[in-house]
């Protein structure tokens, strides 16, 4: 019985001896796995610096650009306005030209024989001109 206690408990060390050299191998390779990871978690870290700095920069370009196109529109907000006042400074002057023309008109028709006359004038006084700019 000695001879199987020593037997048993030969077996005993050597699965211990073998579950020992596998668990020391198995905490090896995680080891490895998670030095791995930790390099790669460093590389990561390192390239979310470079985007973070440049999306810093990008994200600064974009409020000056914002910043230039507010300024140009407030100007360009001044020019339409002056644009604005000319057409209207236009549809007086339209205004203006069609009750003159109205008036004109209205004369006329009051006094049609003195604006035959005025226009038998006209047409004496063209040929005129025309016959001496020809001499």
């Amino acid at each position: 019985m000695a001879i199987a206690l020593s037997i048993a408990a030969l077996i005993i060390a050597i699965a211990f001896a073998v579950l020992v050299i596998y668990l020391a191998k198995t905490l090896q390779a995680a080891t490895e796995t998670l030095n791995n990871v930790a390099k790669t978690l460093e590389g990561v870290e390192q390239q979310m610096q470079g985007i973070t700095r440049e999306t810093t920069d990008l994200l600064n370009k974009t409020n000056q650009l914002a910043e230039d196109i507010n300024y140009k529109s407030r100007t360009l907000n001044g020019l339409f306005e002056g644009i604005q006042g000319i057409g209207e400074g236009f549809k007086e002057v339209n205004r203006s030209l069609s009750n003159l023309s109205s008036g004109i008109s209205n004369v006329a028709n009051e006094d049609k024989e003195k604006t035959a006359q005025v226009i038998k004038w006209g047409v004496a006084l063209m040929d005129l001109w025309k016959k001496r700019k020809e001499n």
